[in-house]
């Protein structure tokens, strides 16, 4: 109990995060990565693309909270699909 309060105290808290498969959307790739916080799942991941200069990421944190982990992971492969829709190679240009 003294381990986790002085570990918050630094700031180091463990989160219990989930990494579910990649999924394919046109030129991209999402990586589906939410976390627990406050005993909710918050919407995060990772959009990753290939190019010619080398591979890009865009890491996404939403402030979307889900009951389970399972509705997290596949909501958050729908914020990264519209975020992709939304900006295509823009996003890659904005601070993550």
């Amino acid at each position: 109990m003294l381990g986790r309060l002085f570990a918050r105290l630094r700031g180091s808290s463990r989160r219990r995060c989930v990494r579910g498969e990649e999924v394919v959307h046109g030129d991209y790739r999402i990586r589906p990565e939410p976390f627990e916080q406050d005993g909710r799942w918050i919407t995060a991941g990772v959009i990753i693309r290939d190019t010619p200069q080398g591979r890009r990421e865009y890491r996404f944190v939403r402030a979307d909270s889900h009951a389970s982990a399972e509705q997290a992971l596949a909501f958050s492969v729908t914020k990264a699909r519209q975020i992709i829709d939304q900006l295509g190679d823009r996003l890659f240009d904005l601070p993550s």
